[in-house]
């Protein structure tokens, strides 16, 4: 069975507040993903904060709509959500020297053994991993532009 959490690391040249306003406006979501799946955010606030909830719209084949909730949050430093799921989409901020370290980790670790069975017949920790590839270096062009 594969990983049940997937991350890659980038760093990039910008301060972990300039990182953490890109990540933290759902507006911008569409423009970093690398997965190909995030259309555009449908509703919520322009800035995300703990327990805050927004709409994306999204497309894997066919298009649909999710309601996402930030479950973990530190400014400048961590921001997390998750839709209906339990898997999470965590960014983990730390600064270095050149910008901030970025890691973006694809956790499914809260998910029962059988129920992360399926998920892994169906791709997802792979697909995830190829996500988060194309993913940071839109994040990077997107903070230093």
């Amino acid at each position: 069975m594969a990983s049940r959490s997937v991350s890659g690391t980038v760093v990039v040249p910008a301060p972990p507040s300039v990182v953490f306003d890109l990540l933290a406006d759902p507006r911008r979501h569409a423009e970093i993903d690398g997965s190909g799946t995030v259309q555009q955010v449908t509703s919520g606030p322009d800035r995300l904060s703990l327990g805050a909830r927004f709409g994306m719209a999204m497309r894997m084949g066919a298009g649909y709509r999710v309601v996402n909730r930030v479950v973990e949050f530190e400014e400048d430093r961590l921001i997390a959500w998750r839709h209906v799921g339990l898997h999470r989409w965590r960014y983990e901020l730390e600064p270095v020297e050149g910008g901030t370290r970025v890691t973006e980790t694809w956790d499914a670790t809260r998910y029962p053994a059988p129920v992360f069975w399926v998920l892994d017949r169906l791709g997802f920790p792979e697909k995830s991993r190829q996500g988060i590839e194309g993913t940071l270096p839109k994040l990077t062009a997107a903070v230093s532009s």
